[in-house]
């Protein structure tokens, strides 16, 4: 009876072992799932912030081009008011003198 007994001890004891280790094995399995999920999520994250500072960029360089474009008509504009005025014609002070 003895002998019996010892046997079937030593026998659940790899497989208890051996639930052990699965057990062991899953539960870093998981970590190592939670820690792959967390990591795909920030790269999600990091994508859609560079998505939309992008878009801003390209929104700035846009209102860039627009605001360089009116600055020349209004330089233009400029000139030619002040070439229409006679208080910023150039004068030429030799023809004066004489």
């Amino acid at each position: 009876y003895r002998s019996r007994r010892w046997s079937s001890k030593v026998e659940r004891a790899p497989a208890a072992m051996m639930n052990a280790d699965m057990d062991a094995v899953e539960a870093e399995n998981q970590v190592e799932l939670e820690e792959k999920t967390r990591l795909i999520n920030q790269v999600l994250e990091l994508q859609h912030t560079l998505e939309d500072l992008s878009a801003r960029v390209d929104a700035v360089k846009e209102e860039n081009l627009k605001l360089k474009s009116e600055n020349q008509v209004l330089g233009q504009y400029i000139e030619n008011l002040m070439s229409a005025s006679s208080v910023f014609q150039t004068t030429d002070t030799k023809s004066k003198r004489k």
